[in-house]
């Protein structure tokens, strides 16, 4: 089965955030879209959601936060979750080293983690925890490689005050054998960010061995001398949302079918896998893209 929305893009995974709690406050993060919420979704539910996704086909699952290692039975949520789901976590590694092999046993495939500077007066600058936090994340990285987690993506949003980091962060993950993400800022909260990530990625063009194009948002990744660099650029971008594969599930348990809307939550108040498939079904064709282009239809929601 291949669910596919009313714009004709199909639906293949989920984003679920697993707790609004989290031990850092980064400068630019967006709370998974939700608003204000100290939810946290059950173990049945989370698992519940993931079973009747699988049911319907999709077959790829994002666990993130807040800060989702902030959950003790992390674990027995994978372990619990179908075969089936490719799982991955986003985490800003600050507990991973820990936990990486006891989340690779229970079935988490692959793992995201954010470090958006190897400088710690720049890092603590960013996400509001300690300078010591950084060799953490650091440690947590080689954990998640000696545990056979793959790939191990490092995310680093581009800002102010990281941008002239970009090439050291290129050198760090390809010496770790990670593959980098570039990530645009989504800036809500305006932080008047430039322009600086079109820069880099043209530079990278100019650079790069082989530029491939992920289906996922149409992203492009450049092969620089055995460095893997992925860009990710959501805003203003049409080309981003008319390939956008995802929903979400909040952290207090509702479906959302964009990052940037609101006004068209479904609330899952119930644990009943069959129900959840028809929820599930719903929000699928209330899926539509935030970023359309002047003068199309739904040009009112860019806000």
């Amino acid at each position: 089965m291949v669910l596919v929305d009313p714009f004709g893009r199909r639906l293949t995974g989920l984003r679920m955030a697993l707790t609004a709690r989290c031990n850092l406050a980064c400068i630019y993060c967006h709370h998974e879209g939700e608003p204000a919420s100290k939810g946290e979704i059950s173990r049945e539910l989370a698992v519940s959601v993931a079973t009747a996704a699988a049911r319907l086909g999709i077959r790829s699952l994002k666990l993130t936060g807040g800060e989702p290692l902030l959950r003790a039975d992390l674990e027995d949520i994978i372990a619990g979750m179908p075969s089936a789901l490719k799982i991955s976590l986003t985490t800003n590694g600050i507990f991973l080293e820990e936990r990486a092999r006891g989340l690779a046993e229970a079935g988490l495939g692959r793992v995201n983690i954010s470090l958006d500077s190897l400088q710690p007066k720049i890092y603590r600058a960013i996400t509001g925890g300690r300078e010591s936090d950084l060799e953490k994340v650091i440690r947590g990285i080689d954990s998640a490689l000696e545990s056979g987690l793959d790939p191990v993506k490092l995310n680093v949003v581009v800002l102010q005050e990281n941008q002239e980091e970009v090439a050291e962060l290129i050198q760090f993950s390809k010496e770790k054998g990670l593959i980098l993400q570039l990530i645009e800022l989504m800036d809500t909260r305006g932080l008047g960010i430039s322009g600086e990530i079109g820069k880099i990625e043209e530079s990278l063009a100019a650079r790069a061995d082989r530029v491939a194009t992920r289906e996922l948002h149409r992203r492009r990744k450049y092969f620089l001398d055995g460095a893997e660099v992925e860009v990710v650029r959501p805003m203003d971008n049409t080309e981003f949302c008319l390939h956008c594969t995802r929903l979400r599930i909040t952290s207090d348990g509702r479906i959302k079918t964009c990052l940037l809307r609101n006004d068209d939550l479904i609330e899952l108040d119930t644990c009943d896998v069959s129900s959840i498939k028809e929820l599930l079904l719903k929000a699928n064709q209330r899926r539509e893209p935030y970023f359309r282009g002047a003068g199309r239809p739904g040009e009112e929601l860019r806000g």
